[in-house]
């Protein structure tokens, strides 16, 4: 069984930074693209940035200059660094993840349970 476990949400002023974190853990095989979405109230979950097992990123235009993705490939963790926040920023952000579990020969997309992010103004 294959789970993701997002920490590090929380409350915080406009201005301010948060970082987040999201652990893979289970029967893994090999990781390949992780990423963070998040969702809004009223609005569709959308992608907020990706990072190949390569190195290669990729941000929405909203974020870009203002959040920072990585990755730990040795504790198959993904890091969303997030600073100069804006209340516009305030949403459950996801982890997400394309995982060949050990047992398949095949890999599938697998979801965290979402951590709240509050931005206040």
């Amino acid at each position: 069984q294959v789970q993701l476990v997002e920490s590090g949400g929380g409350l915080v002023q406009a201005g301010g930074s948060l970082r987040l974190s999201c652990a893979a853990s289970g029967s893994i095989f090999r990781i390949n693209a992780m990423g963070w979405y998040r969702q809004a109230p009223g609005k569709q979950r959308e992608l907020v940035a990706v990072i190949t097992s390569g190195g290669s990123t990729n941000y929405a235009d909203s974020v870009k200059g203002r959040f920072t993705i990585s990755r730990d490939n040795a504790k198959n963790t993904v890091y969303l660094q997030m600073n100069s926040l804006k209340p516009e920023d305030t949403a459950v952000y996801y982890c997400n993840a394309d995982i060949r579990p050990r047992i398949v020969s095949t890999s599938y997309n697998y979801w965290g349970q979402g951590t709240q992010v509050t931005v206040s103004s």
